[in-house]
Formats: structure tokens, sequence, C-alpha cells
């Protein structure tokens, strides 16, 4: 391929929810493989602070940016912010969730609203504003423009149970959103699903059931958050892979799991 601005210039990627736990293990690993990554948080400002210095010193570039995914206006602001701060953007890589529990006797429509306007309604707007972001480089010339978006899903869509329901739900539907924003998008956008299973414990698991749940899968093991950010990565990279999933978490969904594993 000819030298063009696209190749010629470092890759930008904005890593929603970024500050810590897995956004922070993808934002690192693509700034070891050299993309200037753009940290995205709502409040963890310290840690997102880390995120940067260390996502600094690995790609030579980084930034932070707070944003509220239950406000349309904040996130539509966002890529924009970005945008100003390194010129472009490349991808988007959608991490950030919103992870309470209800179930059926607790669900309500305030929970389910607050998820999927965090879960689902941020990631699609975010889709949305890079590819008129890529359009408008496009129009200015640039040649061979493609992006990619990679949203973060669950297991749990392959193995149903009814715990976290309004959680599951607004993941059900971006992984909806994600085939139809890869046929509404084209050719200049690609939407990528990764699946992980249990991958990092948390206040819910203590590290020795963690640690026997994550050997239940028909591997013997789960995803850990290096298996996450490869699979993550090869998604950003590889041109030819859009509207579908790969999922990522030694096989868990293929076994049957009446509660979630945190409580299990």
């Amino acid at each position: 391929m000819p030298p063009t601005a696209r190749s010629s210039r470092p890759r930008t990627v904005l890593v929603t929810g970024a500050a810590k736990r897995l956004g922070r293990e993808i934002a690192l690993a693509l700034a070891s493989a050299g993309w200037r990554v753009a940290v995205h948080y709502r409040s963890s400002e310290g840690d997102a602070m880390d995120t940067e210095a260390r996502c600094a010193a690995l790609s030579g570039d980084s930034a932070r940016f707070a944003a509220n995914f239950d406000d349309e206006a904040d996130v539509r602001a966002l890529l924009p912010r970005v945008v100003a701060r390194f010129g472009a953007v490349d991808a988007v890589v959608n991490s950030a969730a919103l992870f309470e529990h209800d179930g059926i006797d607790t669900f309500s429509y305030a929970t389910l609203g607050e998820h999927l306007r965090s879960n689902t309604g941020a990631p699609i707007v975010l889709a949305q504003c890079l590819h008129a972001h890529l359009k408008q480089r496009t129009e200015a010339g640039e040649e061979d423009v493609q992006g990619a978006v990679v949203n973060l899903l669950d297991q749990k869509l392959w193995n149903q149970n009814p715990d976290f329901l309004s959680y599951t739900l607004s993941k059900a539907a971006l992984e909806a959103a994600g085939t139809m924003l890869s046929l509404a998008l084209a050719p200049l956008v690609r939407v990528v699903g990764v699946a992980p299973g249990l991958t990092l414990t948390s206040h819910m698991l203590e590290t020795e059931k963690f640690e026997q749940l994550h050997r239940l899968s028909p591997l013997g093991r789960s995803s850990t958050p290096v298996d996450v950010a490869a699979t993550v990565q090869f998604a950003l990279t590889n041109r030819s892979i859009t509207g579908t999933t790969l999922l990522v978490d030694g096989g868990q969904h293929l076994m049957r799991f009446e509660r979630d594993f945190s409580l299990m």
C-alpha cells in the first residue's frame, strides 16, 4: 500500500472505561502495540491518570477524558474532544459497562434504562460519531480510510441465566446493534464484538472461589485479561472482520450455569 496520511501517522484508539480493570489492560496492550490511547473514565480520575501515564510511556502519547455515559450530550461530545487532542481517531473500544444486580423480582424501568443508556446507547453513539469523523476525513481527500469499533460483550448472552437481568438485556441489545451497525456504517467502520468469560475477580468473589470458577470450562480455564486484550487487538487490525462476535471464554458458553458466576 502506498504511503497515505492514514498509514504514516500513529493510530489512535479511544478505550472507554480504561481507568481500571479490563479496560485498563486493553489500553495498556494497545499502547504496547503502538496505539495512542485516549483513556476514558467517569469518576476514577486517579486511576485514569495512572493508565494515561503508563500508556504514554509505552506509545509516546496518551490523554484522559472524563464523560458520563448516562448523559447523551456528554457522550456525543467525547469523540470530538479526542479528535481535537490527537488530530484523528481510528478506533473505539467500548469496554465501559454498568453492572448492577437485578432479577425478575427487582426489575424496574429505571434500572433497565440506566443499563441501556450506558451499555447500549453510548457505544452506538460513539460508533455513529466515529463514522461521521471518518467520513469527514474521506471527504477531505484522505485515502484508504477505515476504522473499527470493538464492543465488549459477555459469554452470558450464549449461556443465559436470570441474574443481572437489565445488564444482560443491555448487552444483548448491544450484540444485536453490532450486526446492524456493521451494515449501516460499512465500508468506513467495521464492528466486532468480543465476549469474554469469567476474567477478573470482584468484591463478590473470594480468590479461591474465583480460581475454582475460572477452571469451569471445556479448556480448563476461562479468559484472562491478556487473552481478551489480544483478541481486541486482533479485531482492530484484521480488516476482513465485521458483524460478528469472537467468544474468548475457554468454552464457558458451551456449558450450562444456572446462576451468574458471582452468585454461585
